[in-house]
């Protein structure tokens, strides 16, 4: 991928109902895909597989001389396609052991410096790595080889060795999964025409054929979501967006995000006005439906109209939020955006309606999209620390008083919306921190 692009995807959809007969074929498909996934964990995913991941064509190898294609009848093209999907699972699942570890190993204070750089410095080798797992001698290229045995020497390897495998055991999980509602295509495995697409199936030299609701064409690897209960299906499509740059964005922007407003920035300007009410008609909705179906289980009411409303209800929500970001960026033009660490979602309340209306917050979504618009605009985003934010005094940092939504400081007798009072301290407390960073 360029340098000046990031990866986006995009969705397309069947513009009829599929055949139960194309979406069984689908299935089977899904269902074999899922099956090669689970012999790759179970066979690969442990520690005596470690030198054959990287890159993984050992085990592309392997895997063909076990006739394990033959007897799915699972044609290549999604073969390897779900070899190479659970390798890269295995390999996200070892990085992530690597770095649970490396984060014990940083906050264990029995352990002396020395340790610790024996011990991340196994962690990063990966032959150092997979030799110590496997009770094996370590052997590294000349130049490492004198390194290692240098860091060896200052430490009880034989103690730090056993330490490393006991957290690998306790923290290495193997994968398995049950997920046969999908499955990746390679180019070779799909065409685009006559506005739709014709999948390849387990039968030679046929294909199905999808109408979809627009006629883009795409040439990559695409993923294919199966929705078998409503006849349809959903196209994952990876495509490069180009970040655009922008003279004229020079602001530097403080932004407190809200429940009934979406954001209010530093200098008072607010978008997402009519938030809260949609939010609040999305929450009350829910919870009458809820109520509903939860009386009526019995007798098992169907849920096909609920769907379709919710469905409506959140497209509508997320288009007023996309739209709201796409005005706030146009109108503040920034350079840097500082925005606030947003805590937990375990906050509880003694009426049960107001936690409703926080579960469905869309806190999660706005700052999802904002992120992902800020990459796109090569704008800066920078998240503050928010500990006691809503209570200072933006003009002397003191502590003031909030009463019915407005700021009041009693030690210098500024006055404000509370809103503009938090936004400002958060983009006063980032430019701190980046001044701070600036004189390192």
């Amino acid at each position: 991928m360029p340098e000046d692009a990031l990866c986006k995807i995009v969705h397309q959809y069947n513009k009829y109902p599929i055949p139960r007969d194309d979406m069984q074929k689908l299935l089977e498909i899904a269902d074999d895909y899922s099956k090669v996934k689970n012999y790759v964990y179970e066979h690969y995913g442990g520690i005596s597989s470690l030198c054959k991941i990287y890159p993984g064509y050992t085990i592309q190898n392997e895997m063909t001389q076990t006739g394990l294609r033959g007897q799915l009848g699972l044609p290549s093209v999604y073969f390897y396609l779900a070899i190479f999907d659970a390798l890269g699972d295995i390999k996200t699942q070892w990085t992530k052991t690597k770095s649970k570890v490396a984060s014990l190993v940083g906050r264990n204070e029995s352990f002396t410096s020395a340790d610790r750089h024996y011990l991340r410095f196994i962690l990063k080798s990966s032959n150092a790595f997979e030799a110590i797992l496997n009770q094996k001698a370590v052997e590294l290229p000349k130049d490492m080889q004198i390194l290692y045995e240098e860091i060896a020497s200052l430490v009880d390897t034989e103690k730090l060795n056993r330490y490393l495998c006991r957290q690998v055991r306790k923290h290495y999980a193997k994968q398995h999964t049950n997920i046969t509602s999908g499955f990746s295509l390679s180019e070779r495995a799909y065409r685009y025409g006559n506005h739709g697409i014709y999948i390849s199936i387990k039968e030679k030299r046929k294909r199905i054929f999808i109408a979809l609701t627009d006629n883009n064409q795409y040439v990559r690897q695409i993923y294919i979501k199966l929705y078998p209960e409503q006849n349809r299906i959903e196209i994952n499509v990876p495509i490069n967006v180009t970040i655009k740059y922008h003279e004229d964005y020079v602001n530097i922007i403080g932004v407190s995000m809200g429940i009934y407003t979406m954001l209010t920035t530093h200098n008072g300007n607010q978008y997402g006005k009519e938030l809260g009410k949609y939010q609040i008609e999305y929450a009350n909705w829910m919870r009458i439906q809820t109520g509903i179906y939860n009386r009526n289980r019995k007798n098992n009411p169907g849920r096909k109209k609920y769907e379709d409303k919710k469905r409506r209800l959140t497209e509508q929500l997320h288009s007023y939020i996309n739209h709201e970001l796409n005005c706030f960026l146009q109108t503040e033009k920034p350079h840097t955006i500082y925005m606030i660490k947003m805590p937990g979602s375990g906050m509880k309340h003694v009426n049960p309606q107001i936690n409703n209306i926080m579960s469905m917050w869309q806190r999660g979504y706005i700052r999802k999209r904002l992120e992902q618009k800020c990459k796109e605009q090569s704008i800066k985003l920078v998240e503050v620390s928010g500990k006691d934010i809503s209570n200072e005094c933006s003009y002397c940092g003191k502590i003031g008083i909030k009463q019915k939504g407005i700021f009041t400081c009693p030690f210098c007798g500024y006055s404000e919306e509370e809103k503009t009072n938090t936004a400002r301290n958060i983009k006063k407390r980032g430019t701190q921190i980046e001044d701070y960073r600036n004189i390192l």
